[in-house]
């Protein structure tokens, strides 16, 4: 893995007019890494990639790539190389000549394009496209195409915004695979923009998630998803989401609507807490809260079910052992290493 490709962002700050669209963000990539920016619509993760590519200017702080500041570095010079989620490949060129127009662009001699040309569309396997038009090929095939552009550059940063959004469930998986084998067959350092928490789960070595211009949390996805920082990410991280849940929490024990639950955090006094259960840790044990279950989705290998637990909506993932039918009375609990306790005024992880 080569050590092209290190980024640090320092205090970046975006105004548009008035509003602040990033608010102070810092972080740092390491060269090779697949590194994801994962957060909802408007959270700023797209501005920040804009600002890494040189297409947008931030209001202030420093962007460092490979020891040097490139805040004031135009696009062009920049070394990345960009897929965007509508792929912007000319209409009128063929595959092979959307492939060869950065090399084009950089002067590469002529007699060298069409080798890199053919290379780039061999790694996405679509060297048997190179004659066809945009138009005649499927989405699967011009996001490749895309790629391959991207690739071509040999750059050392790798930009992605959304690249697999317009892709069916399908493909979007077949492809989210291949393109975890090709940034590390390239060792290149991949920034990925995404909505969407599976796609970074699966894809980035860490990730960053966003929340109304300000980064909340960054890691391994495993340790996102174990240990969320604040009640923002652990509603945003998991399918289904967290259940979070108001309570009063004293020595240890939380008391919640219905019962009490042991926890793992031993706080001195009595403070209003909410408290975290993923779905896949809600347990049917005797001696725990009673429940109803309103609903239950079969999912082929697990079912979901939205439980009343005195008036809190909780949901329970199911995947070995008998479901509960719906209307049926329960007693839910969760083992206290799966309870997290989460400050009710900050919202910050206790």
């Amino acid at each position: 893995m080569s050590g092209r490709g290190r980024v640090h962002f320092d205090g970046i700050t975006k105004m548009h007019g008035t509003f602040r669209a990033l608010k102070g963000v810092d972080f740092e990539i390491e060269p090779g890494e697949f590194f994801a920016l994962l957060g909802p619509s408007g959270s700023g993760k797209s501005t920040t990639l804009r600002i890494l590519a040189g297409l947008d200017m931030p209001t202030s702080g420093r962007v460092v790539v490979d020891g040097k500041d490139v805040t004031a570095v135009a696009a062009s010079e920049r070394d990345v190389a960009m897929v965007f989620q509508s792929y912007a490949l000319y209409p009128h060129m063929t595959v092979f000549q959307n492939i060869a127009f950065p090399l084009e662009m950089a002067k590469l001699p002529k007699a060298e394009i069409p080798g890199a040309v053919q290379e780039a569309a061999r790694k996405v396997k679509i060297e048997h496209l190179l004659d066809r038009k945009p138009g005649q090929l499927s989405g699967g095939q011009q996001q490749r195409c895309a790629l391959a552009r991207a690739i071509v550059r040999k750059a050392r940063l790798f930009l992605l915004d959304e690249p697999l959004s317009n892709l069916d469930a399908k493909l979007r998986l077949e492809t989210r695979v291949e393109l975890k084998k090709l940034q590390r067959s390239l060792g290149v350092t991949a920034v990925y923009v995404t909505h969407d928490q599976e796609e970074a789960m699966t894809l980035a070595d860490r990730m960053a998630v966003f929340m109304d211009g300000e980064i909340q949390q960054i890691g391994r996805p495993a340790e996102v998803f174990a240990r969320p920082n604040s009640v923002e990410v652990a509603a945003f991280i998991g399918s289904p989401p967290m259940n979070l849940i108001p309570a009063r929490c004293a020595q240890g024990r939380a008391t919640i609507a219905g019962g009490t639950l042991q926890t793992a955090v031993d706080m001195p006094g009595e403070q209003d807490v909410i408290i975290g259960i993923r779905p896949g840790a809600v347990r049917f044990e005797d001696g725990g809260m009673p429940a109803t279950v309103e609903l239950v989705e079969h999912l082929g290998d697990t079912a979901v079910l939205d439980l009343d637990l005195a008036g809190a909506a909780v949901r329970a993932r199911v995947s070995d052992g008998p479901v509960p039918r719906e209307g049926e009375r329960v007693t839910i609990t969760a083992r206290p290493a799966d309870v997290h306790v989460f400050d009710a005024a900050s919202g910050k992880r206790l």
